[in-house]
Order: C-alpha cells, then structure tokens, then sequence
C-alpha cells in the first residue's frame, strides 16, 4: 500500500471508522535513519489506534527504527514480509524474507526488545507458487517463537520472479484454506487475514475462522466500505458521506495552509461516494481543486463550494 496509506487517507478513513486499526505505507528503515524520520513518522493523533509498518532486514536497524516509532508514539510496530516490488526484494526485504523465517525471528525479536507496544508480522502464504501448509506453519512457528502475537496473512503466494506487483495482488489465487489452520495451529496467535476481502459478507464470512481481517485497496477505493462493516459487526450508525466531506475539509484546509502537496490532500476523497448520486461531480471538483492555480487555502472552499450540498440538505 506504499503512496497509499499516508496521514491522510489514514485521517479520512479515522472520520468513517472509529473501531479498525490503521497502518502507516511501509517505511524503510535506511529512509528512517538516513532521511528525515521524524518527518516520516508524523501523525495526526486522531488517528489512533495506528501501526507502523516497517521494511527491512537488518535486526539493529529494525530496533532503532521500532524505537523511533514507539517514540513517537504508534500503538503497534509491524514488519512487512510481503510486499512484492522488485525493488524491495533487491534490497532484501519484503516477500523475498518469507525464504528465511530464522532471519525475520531475528528481526522480531530485535523490536519486541525495543519497544513496549506489539511487534506484529505482514508476510504471505508463501513464495514462488509454493503451496504447502507446511511452509507458513514453520514461518509463522519462527517469527512466533521470537516475539510476534499477531500475524497478518495474505493469503496469496508470491512470485518473485515473472509477475509484476500489479499481477501478484490478483493472479495467484487466494488461498484461505491455507490460513485458516494457522488459528488452530496456533490458538494464541492472533491471526489476521488479508487479500480479496472488500464486502461486508466477506468480513463476516472470514471471522469465523480468524480473529481479525485487513481490507487494504478495497477501502482505498471505497472508504465507506469501512462504516458499513462497522455498523454490521458493532451496531454503530454510520457516518453520512458529506458529513465526513465536511469535516476533512477543515483537516484538508489546514494540511495545504502547512504547504503539503494539494494532489497528496485531496486523493482520498476520490472513493468517498463512489457508487452514490454525485461521484462524477467530486470527482471533477477534485481535479479542479488539485491542478487549478488558487492559494492554498481556497483549494478546499473552492471544492466544498462547488460539491458539496449543505449537511442538511443531503439527509
């Protein structure tokens, strides 16, 4: 989900679900500690509960960054075992770790020394096509042993060679059957399943094997997605869709005035009435808003004057 899941999709999707934890695009570790890390940390504080997802393999650089996470305040420290971009397995992280589980018990081990919050793993079912349960039993019985009480599962191999990223998020396929024995397997683990998942039956479906499940592109492109899960597992209400416009506007209003990148701001809201009377009509303002030639600060009127109806008006 990397130029995905930024601050503000994250804060977006904060206003629609108060219940589903968040997590940050995987940040790599040589970009935390040679870059500007702090400035990569940075969240806004609604955003809780909100994870950090870290990418990398050298256990010493994964504790020091699990510390500047945990510093700067992030409820969960998660690394990525399955990320499939070339360029993360020419760097020796990502899916490729899958082929060394003694390696990624290494890395766990280090952040769950460092930090006081949990130390979860994001890996697959396997890699290169290979679909033996025993695979991911003796992966998740590793990364276990060294610290981690949560495993996220996609549940997909993954080819590291042949498949771009774009096919290997849809051509091989999904193999539930192949995470839910992780459950009894390991009874206290919490297992998450992840992949695929972008209806509300799904959720409901895939909680009666596993204790939680992650919805990643689904919800980037239908953030309200999320309220409707909410509401079917919880009983909350959901919020109306232009009362969430409304209110990021003011968060939007705010992030342009600081000179973040109108494009990067405005993005999430692409999704927010999809399928619903008006999609097309954002859509457009959107673009207006992100490419026109206004001040900062009338980006965000110019798109709430020129959409949204009045809160009352759109009940």
């Amino acid at each position: 989900m990397m130029r995905h899941t930024d601050r503000h999709l994250r804060y977006l999707l904060r206003l629609i679900s108060p219940r589903t934890m968040l997590y940050t695009e995987m940040l790599v570790t040589s970009a935390l500690i040679h870059g500007n890390g702090q400035r990569r940390l940075e969240f806004d504080p609604a955003e809780h509960p909100v994870g950090v997802q870290l990418g990398g393999s050298d256990p010493a650089q994964l504790r020091r960054c699990a510390a500047m996470a945990a510093g700067a305040g992030y409820d969960e420290i998660n690394l990525n075992v399955g990320c499939p971009s070339p360029r993360v397995s020419d760097g020796r992280f990502g899916a490729c770790l899958m082929a060394e589980p003694h390696l990624v018990a290494d890395c766990v081990a280090a952040m769950a020394d460092a930090v006081p919050v949990p130390a979860t793993v994001k890996s697959r079912i396997g890699i290169d096509g290979n679909e033996s349960y025993q695979d991911p039993c003796r992966f998740v019985a590793a990364v276990a042993a060294a610290g981690a009480r949560t495993l996220i599962v996609h549940a997909r191999t993954e080819w590291l060679k042949g498949l771009s990223p774009a096919k290997n998020r849809r051509v091989p396929p999904l193999r539930s059957d192949l995470v839910h024995p992780l459950k009894r397997e390991f009874p206290a683990l919490r297992i998450v399943i992840n992949g695929g998942i972008a209806s509300v039956a799904g959720v409901r479906e895939q909680l009666a094997h596993v204790d939680g499940v992650m919805i990643g592109r689904a919800a980037c492109a239908e953030p309200m997605l999320l309220a409707a899960v909410e509401q079917d597992l919880y009983g909350t209400e959901p919020p109306a869709a232009v009362d969430v416009l409304h209110r990021y506007l003011a968060f939007a209003a705010a992030r342009l005035k600081d000179g973040a990148y109108p494009p990067a701001v405005l993005q999430p809201i692409a999704g927010l009435f999809r399928g619903r009377p008006g999609a097309r009509r954002l859509r457009a303002a959107l673009c207006a808003a992100a490419t026109g030639s206004e001040g900062l600060d009338a980006i965000a009127r110019t798109l709430a004057d020129r959409w949204t109806p009045a809160p009352s008006a759109a009940r």
